[in-house]
């Protein structure tokens, strides 16, 4: 493996030691009874390593188990990240969401700010991703992947060939994703079994009551088909995630988190290559950070739901706006009534028209934030039938959200909105006959 000399390194050791036969003065039978011993004692005897060192005794790794579907998942969160770095991914990124006109308008028109945030948003991925396998490393039976975050901490100074990271993460993401598509069948056929043996309970149920030939059919049918359904979950069982041991699976997705950090370095720049600006950096002028993100959204979507209806619109849904409109929205609104004026023979059309212009950029920002529940979980992605693993429809990057989005400006854009409403509201209540 490519990165196996630095990770022995990185621990001190390999985890495995050797017991010389020369000078023990002991014959075949007698080396055969102390390699027993040590079998025996596992991780509890130390031997000494080539450097001197202490270290334990390799023991058999931990089984995964019943965890398969919680590893699963966390594999699924690693290809997510691995995904939104491909070149095509960032390309996209750079290309089309930082220069589109929500981002530009809510968020900053200084792309190097811009990608200093999306760098920002993909280390808090990261972050997550690397705390599953820190917890699944302590699990192990094998020291050696045990405190790992210890080891994640130090990648900044890390300087390991990009290329090389790659093909390994590469290849061995590609594994895994083999493991958790059969894991995924697992997960159906251990839901099928379920059904099969609470019908067989039925039907063993109903046959204590009833002595027809006919049920005793159907229940050694089904006895059968549940010894058939068993065997089948078993072979999955073999060739998932199921039986493979933690220490196997952790050592892989070690290799892919250094990748991960090396590839956002290399796609978005260093963690030290510039600070945010001041003006992003106060929590309390981002909607995310302030917790008002989920709120301006819901009102942007009430206002597009009203510009989108024809005719009458019912007071209490003017009345459920206004309520709902932010503070200072709220108080700016009668000054900015008063001042602002349309010329009178602007038609409905027309006027609805002039709100578009901002709603076609303002009103998809306030769906994703709606929408945007973070990393795929492994139960969904089971019931979806589809083998992506990225961000698709309904799941944007937080970049396309409202997380970022400048309090003031957004409150200048709803606030425009709100008064371009009440003109439309009034031009479609006067009488036809009215010019």
């Amino acid at each position: 493996m490519a990165t196996s000399e630095s990770r022995k390194d990185r621990f001190g050791n390999n985890g495995t030691s050797k017991v010389s036969r020369t000078g023990s003065g002991l014959g075949a039978a007698g080396y055969g009874r102390a390699v027993e011993i040590l079998d025996t004692l596992g991780c509890l005897m130390t031997t000494l390593t080539p450097d001197g060192g202490f270290t334990s005794r390799a023991t058999k790794g931990t089984q995964i188990s019943i965890l398969a579907f919680e590893v699963a998942n966390t594999v699924l969160k690693g290809a997510s990240v691995m995904q939104s770095l491909s070149e095509d991914s960032v390309t996209y990124f750079k290309q089309v969401v930082l220069p589109s006109e929500g981002v530009q308008n809510l968020i900053s028109s200084d792309m190097g700010e811009l990608m200093r945030i999306v760098a920002s948003d993909k280390r808090e991925e990261l972050r997550i991703f690397s705390q599953e396998i820190v917890r699944f490393g302590n699990r192990c039976k094998n020291a050696q992947w045990h405190n790992l975050d210890r080891y994640f901490v130090k990648l900044e100074s890390e300087n390991v060939p990009q290329k090389q990271l790659k093909e390994t993460a590469t290849v061995e993401m590609q594994k895994l994703m083999t493991l958790v598509q059969r894991t995924t069948d697992l997960y159906h056929e251990l839901h099928a079994l379920d059904r099969f043996e609470q019908d067989y309970r039925c039907q063993q149920k109903g046959n204590e009551t009833s002595n027809k030939v006919e049920k005793g059919d159907n229940v050694q049918v089904l006895r059968l088909e549940l010894k058939t359904q068993r065997g089948y979950v078993k072979s999955l069982k073999k060739r998932s995630l199921w039986s493979k041991t933690l220490e196997d699976v952790v050592e892989k997705l070690v290799d892919i988190v250094q990748y991960l950090h090396a590839e956002i370095n290399i796609s978005f720049g260093t963690s030290d290559g510039g600070e945010l600006s001041s003006e992003s950096t106060v929590e309390s002028l981002r909607l995310g950070p302030a917790g008002l993100a989920l709120h301006y959204a819901n009102t942007i979507i009430q206002i597009y739901g009203i510009v989108s209806r024809s005719g009458y619109v019912p007071a209490n849904s003017r009345d459920a706006l206004y309520q709902g409109l932010p503070p200072r929205v709220r108080l700016a609104l009668p000054n900015r009534l008063r001042t602002s004026s349309i010329p009178r023979e602007l038609t409905i059309d027309q006027i609805r028209s002039m709100m578009e212009k901002t709603l076609k950029w303002l009103v998809p920002m306030a769906i994703n934030t709606t929408c945007a529940r973070g990393f795929l979980r492994f139960s969904e992605w089971a019931k979806s039938g589809t083998e992506r693993v990225g961000r698709g429809p309904g799941r944007p990057d937080v970049i396309e959200t409202l997380y970022h989005a400048d309090k003031t400006r957004t409150e200048a854009y709803i606030l425009e909105l709100v008064v371009w409403l009440h003109h439309l509201v009034s031009q479609s209540n006067r009488p036809a006959n009215v010019k």
